[in-house]
């Protein structure tokens, strides 16, 4: 029986693994962002996954050491090929699916939330404060959550 049920909110780092894991099986796999994992960074997922999760621990839990520059690899990435408020956007929406399908609870609403705020923040620092959170043809993703908080103006 699997005992990372829906109702269950996340509650160490053997939630986030799990949660981690379907994520990024899932991103790797989307036709849009995947390619950023695959082809342009190369991302082994075994390596990538204890750090990824390092970071998640650390910023839920502050109960990991996570000291690595979390920027630098999406510079990186921007660099090679432009993030844009669409990939993003889909970052997010895969992030959301992936806790939904997994946990219900604060810590579940708190990741939700951060991945949020972590790509809203990333978009800015790599496109500029003032770049559109939409596309030019208004398909771009703004988190509706970003958006009553009003951070997509801040």
């Amino acid at each position: 029986m699997n005992h990372f049920a829906a109702d269950a909110d996340i509650s160490g780092r053997a939630d986030l693994d799990v949660v981690l894991r379907r994520f990024y099986t899932a991103a790797f796999a989307d036709p849009g962002i995947g390619p950023f994992f695959t082809e342009l960074a190369g991302t082994d997922l075994d390596v990538h996954l204890p750090r990824i999760t390092d970071f998640w621990e650390r910023a839920l839990f502050r109960s990991a050491d996570y000291r690595r520059n979390a920027f630098a690899p999406h510079a990186a990435l921007h660099s090679a090929r432009e993030l844009t408020a669409e990939d993003f956007g889909r970052w997010v929406q895969l992030w959301r699916a992936t806790i939904d399908g997994l946990h219900r609870g604060p810590n579940a609403e708190r990741a939700k939330a951060m991945g949020e705020r972590i790509a809203l923040t990333m978009h800015k620092r790599l496109n500029g404060a003032e770049a559109p959170l939409q596309s030019s043809d208004g398909l771009g993703f703004i988190p509706l959550a970003a958006l009553e908080l009003g951070l997509a103006t801040a």
